[in-house]
C-alpha cells in the first residue's frame, strides 16, 4: 500500500471555520488508525495554522482522494485548495 501526502491550505482569514471544525477533523483523522503515519497543521510565520499536511497510507489515489473530500474541514468550506500527491519514505530507514 502507498502512502499519500495530502496538502492543504486554508482560504484566508478561516482561523474561526478552523477552530470550530477541529474536533470533527481530528475524528476523522483517527478512523484511520495505525495507516496515519504523520498530521499536522502548516504554519504562518507567526505559528498560526493555515493549512494542513496528513500522510496516510491508503490502498491507492483515489481513496486518498475520498478521504480527503470527507474530511469535516473539506466539508466545511475550510480549504483553498487540496492536492493529493503519491509519496515515498526515504529517511530515516
Amino acid at each position: 500500500m502507498p502512502f499519500f501526502a495530502i496538502h492543504c491550505i486554508d482560504k484566508p482569514a478561516s482561523g474561526d471555520l478552523r477552530t470550530a471544525t477541529r474536533p470533527a477533523h481530528l475524528e476523522h483523522l483517527e478512523r484511520v488508525g495505525d495507516r496515519l503515519l504523520v498530521a499536522g497543521p502548516l504554519l504562518d510565520e507567526e505559528g498560526r495554522p493555515i493549512g494542513s499536511l496528513l500522510i496516510i497510507d491508503f490502498d491507492d489515489r483515489k481513496a486518498a482522494i475520498q478521504f480527503a473530500a470527507d474530511d469535516p474541514y473539506a466539508l466545511a468550506g475550510l480549504f483553498a485548495s487540496v492536492a493529493v500527491t503519491a509519496w515515498r519514505q526515504v529517511l530515516p530507514k
